[in-house]
This record gives structure tokens, sequence and C-alpha cells, in this order.
């Protein structure tokens, strides 16, 4: 069993300090999260991540991951504008395409901020980026959606670890319990419960295709008159009709 764990940066991403990370294949932080521990695989960032924020080397074991690693390998799941500007999900197509997984674990990254006063970061208070206004992030759901029915036709199951009330995740839940044991793991995924409406997939990639709205160096912001939002808003709710959790 292959297993990613990513984790980003929400209060309950303090929790992985409680975790085994030898049951993990490969851990990638984003952005801030690699201040949790000190024995990540893999971090990573954005271009415009603030240099003193950054992490260095010897914080990593394997790879510090920028955009000249990861804008390649999001192009060949179909780009920003459709996969969502946010690390949250940049993370996760490269690591499917890198790793080549058979699961990925979600924690830290439910990407709610709805309460002003608390802190919305495990550092405390952060800006939060998916809610920036960017046409590619109109449906954070349908975003999730997209990451797990595409992870799924590379054989790869996509879980969220976390404990949060709400989470614009649409992955299912998973008890961090089960990932204390490689073979729970292997039976959870042995028994995943999300089938796929295909007729939905179909439509959502094919107008993906038609609109080809594909900007390969991935500065989609620099050239976001070219894309419509009520068309890739139309894209969103056929992401949103694919995962059919069956009972």
């Amino acid at each position: 069993m292959n297993v990613v764990l990513i984790v980003g940066s929400a209060p309950d991403a303090v929790r992985i300090n409680s975790l085994d990370f030898s049951l993990f294949n490969n851990s990638v932080a984003i952005n801030n999260a690699w201040k949790l521990r000190q024995d990540w695989d893999y971090a990573i960032y954005p271009e415009d991540f603030p240099t003193q924020r950054q992490p260095k080397n010897f914080h990593v074991k394997k790879k510090i991951i920028t955009a000249k690693e990861y804008v390649p390998i999001q192009n060949k799941f179909g780009g920003f504008v459709y996969a969502g500007g946010t690390m949250a999900f940049t993370a996760g197509y490269w690591a499917l395409g890198t790793l080549k997984p058979d699961v990925i674990a979600y924690l830290g990254c439910d990407m709610i901020y709805s309460d002003k006063i608390s802190d919305n970061h495990f550092y405390g208070q952060g800006v939060a980026d998916p809610l920036r206004d960017d046409i590619t992030l109109q449906s954070l759901e349908a975003k999730s959606a997209r990451l797990m029915a595409i992870a799924k036709f590379n054989n790869c199951s996509v879980v969220n670890l976390s404990e949060q009330d709400q989470s614009r995740l649409l992955f299912p839940r998973v008890q961090i319990e089960n990932f204390k044991k490689k073979r729970t793991i292997f039976n959870f995924i042995s028994a995943d419960k999300i089938k796929f409406n295909l007729k939905a997939l179909k439509k959502a990639l094919s107008i993906e295709k038609k609109l080809n709205y594909m900007v390969h160096s991935g500065r989609y912001w620099e050239q976001i008159n070219k894309f419509d939002p009520i068309q890739l808003s139309k894209i969103d709710q056929l992401w949103l009709q694919t995962p059919q959790h069956s009972h």
C-alpha cells in the first residue's frame, strides 16, 4: 500500500504530532505546515509564498516542490483553471502524478474560515487563500469531487482524516486510528463505498476539453478574461453530481 499524507494548516493539523510517519510512504507539507514537524518527505508552496516563511532543505528529507515541479504535473490533469487554484488541490494532483499512491490522506485542509475571532490556522490567524475572489474556486466542493474522481481513475482513493465539524472537501472521512496499521488501511480501501456517476463525469471532462482553458505556465490569473465563469460553474455542477456515496 502506497499511502501519501498531505497536511495543511487548519487548527487540527497539529494532530499529526501523534502520528507515526512510518505508516505513510510519503508526507507532504503545504505552505506553513512544515513548521509542525521536522521529518517531512516533501514540502510544497506556491510562487508567491514569502521567502521568510519557506522551509529550508533540512526540514525536508526528499525535496521542496515548487511551481517548476508541480505546474507540468497539474497540466497533465487538465490544468489549474479546472483543478482549482489553491495549494490543497495542487498538492493532491502533484502527489497523484508523481508519487502514484494507492491512497491520499488529507489533514488540516478543510478550508473553513467562518469564525473570524478564533484562530483559523494552527499558527494563529492566516489569510484564507481559497476564499479570494477567483473564478477557479467558485465551488471548493466541486474541485474536491474532481480530484477524487480523477484519482479514482488513477487507482487512488482520497480520504479526509479531519475531525472538524465542517469541511469543504467531499472526500470520505476516515478515523486517524485506521492509519495505525497498514492492514486496516488496505481493508478500508477495498471497501471504498464511493461510486461515480460516469455520465456526469464524462460530460464534465468533455466540456473541459472543448473549452480548452489551459495556461501552460500555470499563471492562469494573467489570462483571467479568457475564461467564462458561467461555463466553469456549469462544469462545477457536473463534478458535484459525480461522487455517489452508496450505503
